[in-house]
């Protein structure tokens, strides 16, 4: 398998959250996952611990299993209430915010269908732990995810950052023989190939709405 010719700057803005591109039709070698990983565990971790694990459910009974989960988890998340600047930035530019909701109802509709589904987990919960606490666990998996994420791009392969399952991770947690007291399921995150690969930059608010320079 070829890597995409991307340069640095293509690869980054065109790592897309993929939903209705996924292509169900091809599993994913396991190499690929492999290769994938490898590239992940590079990423920084905090205090050298390298708390990270990736669970890759590709076994069809399993991942039918899983995939219940993940429909069952998402009438079930809240999130924090919406803000205003909340809603003036999802609706910035026309549309966006309606393709991603209508991206997901897609994803939902055929996620028995996904060949592969990758779940990172961190040693170590969070639960009701003060911030500082939260940020060393969280700054030691989300850059080696996204790492996972920018080498499945590279390799002709889509991938979508989901946290479904929160809301039923002890149940994905003994579904997958994960010890729950003791490693944090971080996300849950479809992969499979993607129908075409010309992903484009996706529209964003202006930087001056995020970059502060010297003060707020």
């Amino acid at each position: 398998m070829m890597t995409l010719d991307l340069t640095p700057d293509e690869l980054l803005s065109t790592t897309r959250a993929v939903r209705k591109r996924l292509d169900f039709t091809r599993p994913v070698p396991r190499e690929l996952i492999e290769e994938c990983v490898d590239l992940a565990v590079q990423a920084p971790t905090g205090r050298n611990r390298q708390r990270w694990h990736f669970l890759v459910v590709t076994e069809p009974e399993r991942r039918h299993a899983v995939a219940d989960i993940f429909l069952r988890a998402l009438p079930l998340a809240a999130g924090q209430p919406l803000t205003e600047r909340d809603l003036w930035r999802m609706n910035y530019h026309r549309g966006s915010t309606e393709r991603v909701f209508d991206g997901l109802r897609h994803l939902a509709d055929n996620i028995h269908r996904v060949p592969a589904f990758v779940i990172p987990g961190v040693e170590g919960r969070t639960d009701r732990a003060p911030v500082a606490v939260q940020a060393g666990a969280w700054g030691s998996i989300l850059p080696a995810v996204w790492s996972f994420m920018l080498a499945a791009r590279a390799r002709g392969l889509g991938t979508t950052w989901t946290t479904a399952q929160a809301p039923l991770e002890r149940e994905l947690a003994e579904v997958l023989g994960v010890p729950y007291e003791e490693v944090m399921l971080a996300a849950f995150i479809p992969l499979a190939f993607t129908v075409g690969t010309d992903f484009k930059p996706a529209p964003r608010i202006p930087r001056e709405e995020v970059l502060h320079w010297d003060r707020w």
